[in-house]
């Protein structure tokens, strides 16, 4: 039996454009006497990842599109930020009472390409996904490894819903060090039935653990340590695993 932990990480300052988010994140951790070890898993929120990369858009320096326009004043939304929503795009799947769901160019499926205004200073300011989020993630891991020594893997989350669930949980766009999936089929279960299709989505589930520790509101807690679980590791890996084939989904 494993004891798995879920420790947030408190006092991680405003991440701003450049900001070496790893070596704060790493400090952080040690002042409150977690320091990261061997094994661990840090899950990240995209929001912070974006800021550290300067992935932030001013709505106010966005010129809508007339089909950005056409969509706004149909649903009644801001231009600006449907006009972002388009550029972070690769088509969109619905529209429908004010809510857009589209495919971002990462490959995922989620409401306003994955847009987000919610732990972004400035009143006009959003943030997009990273760019390559999975490269972010290698390249906090790295920095990890340089500072403390340790291997870790690391995930970066962000908030999805899902079809026909309601609320929404945390899901791994990018991931380092870690195999997002655990293949259990040929697995046997209690009774001796050989499983067949059992596959789990161990990034998704670990980033919706640590989302029960990681603020959304006024905690202001962006990352999360996931100590105990013994994971499946890989150097060569990324979240788009996770992608439901287009020609296999039922529900696009």
């Amino acid at each position: 039996m494993h004891i798995i932990k879920i420790i947030p990480i408190l006092d991680i300052p405003i991440i701003k454009e450049n900001d070496d988010l790893a070596y704060l994140i790493c400090k952080a951790a040690e002042k409150q006497g977690t320091p990261l070890q061997n094994g661990d898993i840090l899950v990240i929120t995209h929001i912070v990842v974006s800021r550290a990369e300067g992935n932030i858009v001013n709505l106010d320096e966005v010129k809508p599109s007339e089909f950005a326009r056409n969509i706004a004043t149909e649903y009644n939304r801001d231009p600006a930020l449907i006009e972002v929503v388009l550029r972070e795009s690769k088509s969109i799947v619905r529209m429908g009472e004010g809510h857009i769901i589209s495919e971002t160019r990462h490959g995922f499926i989620c409401a306003n390409a994955g847009v987000d205004k919610s732990n972004v200073p400035g009143e006009r300011n959003v943030a997009p996904l990273p760019k390559d989020p999975d490269e972010s993630a290698r390249r906090i891991r790295r920095r990890i490894k340089e500072i403390t020594g340790s291997d870790v893997a690391v995930i970066i989350s962000d908030t999805h819903g899902r079809a026909l669930r309601r609320g929404e949980i945390n899901i791994a766009i990018g991931v380092a060090g870690i195999k997002p999936i655990r293949d259990r089929r040929k697995e046997r279960d209690l009774f001796g039935y050989t499983l067949k299709i059992k596959q789990t989505a161990v990034a998704d589930e670990l980033c919706s653990a640590a989302e029960l520790v990681i603020g959304q509101a006024d905690e202001g807690i962006p990352a999360a340590i996931i100590r105990g679980y013994p994971y499946e590791r890989s150097e060569n890996t990324s979240a788009r695993e996770l992608i439901w084939p287009k020609e296999k989904a039922l529900f696009i």
